[in-house]
């Protein structure tokens, strides 16, 4: 029943397991002899496409492994309902080490599989992958989404963390508005932060990339104001200094649009909004390392650079670039107060590397 293999989202101080299904079936999660169950207050999920279990990190990471359990519905009745017997699946688990972990990042696939993941190959293991936007081609078709769990599972296998961010092309499309059930969120929202070993990130929307009256949108969205929201999460972020917390050494910023490099028109909006998330990040979180797609290039923008529009909080890596049969994505290996970064393809070429050094 099991489309592909689960994909362990971080999100918070949580992971949470989600995998596409091909029938409806009951479903959860053990860890170390604790059930955590697709439950709905109170009720057990079985009309749906895909499932979500919430785990803490620490429980996990712990354990080392978990299973996956589901039922399949026979005939779920009022009374007595029906249901196949329990199927068990085991998959090993490996949080992010303390010590140089590898993280690949990967934009703008735009339903590609094959190419994405042999680029992926082509850095080399990983402890981490980063899906920043664009990965379906857009939200027309519900089947686009099962892209994403292909490329998870195929670079991860369901044994390795996962950071997911939303893109411009998906909000484009029918299956728009419930994208948030079919990807990791916090409580709806596709902006949140997140821990993963020593890294802890935080995961910006910039929603659509020209402004809300442009008529490729057909007055389907509504963005300033969820751009202005995220101004007020920043600042519950700050507040919390979860940034902080012991045992951090790499602080991520991930927005799929590098919102700190302006664009020509009609893609130069949101100018106030996108200065004041550069400002309160800069002052307060003092991010190391920014992390983008969109642009479908590939460069490195040091603070001070040509790129740099806003007053850059970090240096700022835009890490995609897509054609035919053609795709690449940046590696990433974290030390203690600098970075390797690395543009990989999925031709087998590897760039030469940069090092980055925190703040």
């Amino acid at each position: 029943m099991l489309k592909t293999s689960p994909a362990v989202f971080a999100v918070g101080n949580n992971y949470q397991i989600m995998v596409p299904v091909t029938k409806p079936s009951l479903f959860w999660v053990e860890v170390d002899g604790k059930r955590y169950c697709d439950e709905q207050n109170g009720i057990m999920r079985s009309i749906c496409t895909i499932h979500r279990v919430t785990v803490p990190q620490q429980v996990l990471d712990k354990a080392g492994k978990y299973t996956v359990c589901e039922r399949e519905i026979i005939d779920r009745k009022p009374y007595f309902p029906e249901t196949e017997g329990t199927v068990e699946t085991e998959f090993n688990f490996y949080p992010v080490p303390c010590d140089n972990p590898r993280v690949y990042h990967i934009a703008d696939t735009h339903n590609m599989v094959n190419e994405p993941v042999k680029a992926a190959e082509t850095f080399g293991n990983i402890d981490l992958l980063i899906l920043n936007g664009d990965i379906p081609d857009h939200s027309g078709a519900i089947e686009n989404y099962d892209v994403i769990y292909e490329i998870i599972a195929k670079i991860t296998r369901g044994e390795k963390p996962t950071v997911f961010s939303r893109g411009n092309h998906d909000l484009r499309g029918y299956f728009a508005e419930t994208m948030a059930e079919y990807t990791p969120n916090d409580k709806g929202n596709t902006y949140y932060s997140f821990r993963a070993g020593p890294i802890w990130g935080i995961v910006l929307d910039c929603g659509e990339d020209k402004d809300d009256s442009h008529p490729e949108y057909g007055f389907t969205v509504s963005c300033h104001d969820f751009r202005e929201r995220q101004i007020e999460f920043i600042k519950e972020v700050i507040a919390s200094k979860e940034f902080e917390a012991e045992g951090i050494t790499c602080k991520m910023v991930i927005s799929h649009n590098p919102f700190t490099l302006l664009q020509e028109s009609p893609f130069d909006i949101e100018k106030e909004i996108y200065s004041e998330w550069t400002s309160l990040l800069k002052e307060k979180v003092k991010p190391d390392i920014m992390l983008a797609g969109h642009l479908h290039k590939f460069f490195i923008s040091e603070i001070g650079s040509e790129h740099d529009h806003l007053g850059q909080p970090c240096t700022l890596i835009v890490g995609s670039d897509k054609k035919k049969d053609f795709h690449l994505g940046c590696g990433i290996i974290i030390g203690k107060d600098s970075l390797e970064s690395v543009f990989c393809d999925s031709n087998g070429n590897i760039s030469e590397k940069s090092v980055i050094k925190f703040n």
